[in-house]
């Protein structure tokens, strides 16, 4: 489903904006980190947020982020990706340092020594859309 050009947006460091839903069906959104784990989207999370509470009741989820870039006729790109998560206990902590050499940097340490297991988040894409070359 992600071909290399997807892959390549998702593990280059842009910020990614999570659509979960609400007990009452309404849009929750998450700024978070991702990365690529096989055929999965991958993000982490230490605490049970709202997100992490929807993801257990309703696994659905839309994913969008600018990744640079713009096409021919002048249109940035930008990745959309609808799937289904499933939630994993603990290997948050390990995650979130392999992330934050993207995200911050290649000597940053995070998060603290100490910091509780989390969890980790594994979207599986179900239908990939936006603007550039993801798009067959």
């Amino acid at each position: 489903m992600l071909n290399d050009a997807a892959r390549a947006a998702l593990s280059a460091g842009n910020l990614a904006h999570l659509v979960t839903l609400n007990p009452d069906g309404s849009p929750q959104l998450s700024v978070v980190w991702v990365g690529v784990d096989g055929d999965d989207i991958v993000l982490a999370h230490l605490g049970a947020g709202q997100k992490i509470k929807n993801l257990r009741r309703d696994p659905r989820v839309s994913l969008s982020m600018a990744t640079g870039g713009r096409n021919e006729a002048g249109l940035d790109y930008y990745l959309i990706v609808h799937g289904r998560a499933t939630v994993v206990d603990g290997g948050g902590p390990e995650l979130l340092q392999r992330l934050a050499h993207i995200y911050l940097g290649p000597d940053v340490r995070f998060p603290p020594p100490g910091a509780p297991a989390g969890l980790v988040v594994h979207i599986r894409p179900e239908r990939v859309g936006g603007v550039g070359p993801w798009i067959d």
